[in-house]
């Protein structure tokens, strides 16, 4: 709390957005992103799974108590759904995607454009815009998808097994689950065609005291059909493994992300 009230020094205070759809996302999801890295920099990326998890529990929970209309982040009205949980996961997955440095050289360049200016004064399309300049090509979908559009995803772990190899490692065989989905603003859902950089990760057991195990394998790989099947090796005898372990993205049911991994006979 105390994080995300020093961001708005930055965010409403120098950086005041237009009073239009939007201006949230210039005060409050800013505000929230400043607060998430203070928190990644104090505790850790590891212990950051569980805040994006729980944001994300709380955007699924009320996007389905909403009573006019959901709308994209780049339009939000106010809602706090959207402002604060949505915008924590898009944020900090944009973050992820396309490194800590290229968000901030777009967050640097709306303050140092629009810091204590009158009007015109700048919208959420102006940083939109500036977070795609610093977004390679290969990422450059993912602007429309967290900003301009309600992207929805139904990921899941089907089935993990591994099996102990002569040099002492193993090898771990992953089938998952992997669909896309547009919502619009009364909830409906169109299942749309993949074609996303997505994460495959693998989960130690857990230490004594602890809820989740650290993690021993994570790659992202190129998603372009809904059942996928991956083989790799790990040094660690596996606990957990799935797609989107960390939960960057908004997911249906992130609770079936991850499977426990049975030994092959």
């Amino acid at each position: 709390v105390v994080a995300h009230e020093m961001g708005h020094q930055w965010w409403a205070h120098q950086v005041v957005g237009a009073n239009m759809q939007g201006a949230t996302m210039l005060s409050q999801s800013m505000a929230q992103y400043s607060a998430l890295m203070v928190m990644e920099d104090m505790y850790g990326k590891d212990q950051m799974s569980k805040f994006l998890k729980y944001e994300m529990d709380r955007y699924l929970r009320s996007r389905g108590q909403e009573q006019t209309k959901e709308v994209p982040l780049l339009r939000v009205e106010n809602q706090g759904y959207i402002h604060y949980n949505k915008a924590s996961v898009i944020m900090y997955y944009l973050k992820q995607m396309i490194g800590e440095d290229k968000v901030n050289k777009a967050l640097r360049e709306m303050i140092d454009s629009y810091a204590y200016k009158n009007s015109p004064y700048p919208n959420a399309y102006d940083l939109a815009d500036r977070l795609e300049q610093v977004t390679p090509d290969s990422l450059k979908y993912l602007i429309k998808d967290l900003f301009y559009d309600m992207t929805v995803f139904n990921l899941r772990a089907l089935e993990a097994s591994y099996k102990k190899l002569d040099n002492g490692k193993y090898e771990v065989i992953l089938i998952v689950l992997s669909e896309k989905y547009k919502a619009d603003s009364l909830g409906r859902e169109s299942k749309i065609a993949i074609n996303d950089w997505i994460e495959i990760g693998v989960l130690s057991a857990p230490e004594k005291g602890k809820e989740q195990g650290k993690q021993i394998y994570s790659k992202q790989m190129k998603i372009t059909s809904d059942k996928n099947t991956f083989t790799f090796t790990v040094d660690q005898l596996p606990d957990k493994a799935g797609i989107d372990p960390n939960y960057y993205l908004i997911d249906r049911m992130p609770d079936d992300n991850l499977e426990e991994v049975e030994e092959r006979k």
